[in-house]
């Protein structure tokens, strides 16, 4: 590798992180609103909240790296031309294939960072992510045993205990349920008591009282009992799930044991074929969008403007690219023989760079050449 092209390579790699961090922080900031909301209502600590974010990091990163590629690619293009460094690379007889092998090596670097990623990094992070899930859904019944406080839950119940004896007995219980728009019932009970059968849970009153408001009509009934049994296991504990994501399979397990999750879990092979090849795609789709946002900077000349048009036509193929694969997963789910054109967006991207950088080479047709000579 020639001195200019580890000088391109370091600017790409440089302006790249840059963009990584400002796309990476955006997504953050907005996943992590609702994120915070569900968490700290729950009871969970501030370092929980920092452990499910960091679990996430692997999918924004994934969807915005090809951005951050593209961005790159296009943003130090420019100033290359602007700053006429490209200019004389061009002048002193290097060719623009010549020229985009520094990008081709910011596009490979990229690919091999998203192909880690996929792989690796994020099938890891979904299946941690979905047992921290699990622990801290059972987690919540200490936020609910929780005594001298009003505890707000699923969007309308309201629990409240007065007292917990050292033996678990609950005194002075108080339950709200407002679910139902239509009627509002509400629970008390001078003791109670926390009992789980295997996966369900379930709160048993003693001498308490059940009132129900019928909104409409604003009735009220009321009903006293000696015991009452309330079930809170979606409270507490959502059911854990048997069946784990496909996403959080390693790449290995896809490939191998494909007949063993079809079987066991009742995966259709369309959605195993597309998860395995989407993981390539991610990573081929770097290189594509890097020579993309290159080659059709080098397609313009002097202008007043710059080189926005070319800027606006590449943001197109961009998003050309990017609808392309939104276009063909669904495919490849319904037929998995289709596999391959999980692999159409980059290629096409490819296809598109290299007849730019062939025109970029020829910039006065033959026809125009003949003319000026005669």
């Amino acid at each position: 590798m020639s001195r200019f092209d580890r000088y391109l390579l370091s600017q790409l790699l440089l302006i790249f992180g840059f963009f990584s961090l400002v796309l990476v922080g955006v997504l953050w900031i907005n996943s992590a609103v609702g994120l915070f909301d569900r968490l700290i209502s729950g009871g969970q600590s501030a370092l929980v909240f920092l452990e499910f974010t960091a679990l996430s990091l692997p999918t924004l990163i994934r969807t915005v790296m090809p951005m951050a590629v593209f961005a790159a690619a296009v943003y130090v293009t420019n100033r290359l031309v602007r700053e006429s460094e490209l200019t004389v690379m061009l002048a002193t007889g290097s060719s623009p294939w010549r020229v985009a092998r520094g990008v081709l090596a910011f596009g490979v670097t990229t690919a091999l960072m998203m192909a880690v990623l996929t792989h690796v990094l994020r099938p890891a992070s979904i299946l941690q992510l979905e047992q921290r899930e699990a622990e801290v859904s059972i987690d919540a019944a200490a936020f609910l045993l929780s005594e001298g406080r009003f505890r707000h839950i699923q969007g309308g119940i309201t629990f409240y205990i007065g007292h917990i004896d050292e033996d678990g007995t609950l005194n002075e219980v108080f339950v709200s349920d407002r679910r139902d728009p239509e009627a509002h019932v509400t629970y008390t009970g001078a003791r109670g008591f926390l009992v789980r059968q295997g996966e369900a849970a379930k709160l048993i009153l003693v001498d308490g009282m059940a009132q129900r408001l019928e909104v409409a009509t604003r009735r009220l009934s009321t009903t006293s009992f000696q015991d009452f049994s309330y079930d809170i296991s979606q409270l507490i504990a959502r059911e854990t799930n048997l069946i784990p994501d496909l996403r959080g399979l390693p790449t290995t397990q896809l490939v191998w044991d494909r007949d063993e999750l079809m079987q066991r879990y009742s995966y259709p092979n369309g959605e195993i074929v597309q998860e395995l090849h989407e993981r390539n795609g991610w990573a081929l789709i770097c290189v594509a969008v890097a020579l993309i946002g290159f080659a059709t900077l080098l397609l313009g000349g002097f202008s007043r403007f710059g080189l926005w048009p070319q800027v606006l036509v590449a943001f197109t193929l961009l998003i050309v690219l990017e609808a392309l694969r939104g276009l063909v997963s669904p495919l490849i789910v319904a037929q998995p023989a289709l596999w391959p054109l999980t692999y159409l967006p980059s290629a096409l991207g490819l296809i598109i760079a290299a007849l730019f950088l062939w025109r970029a080479g020829r910039p006065i047709a033959p026809w125009r050449r003949a003319v000026t000579n005669a």
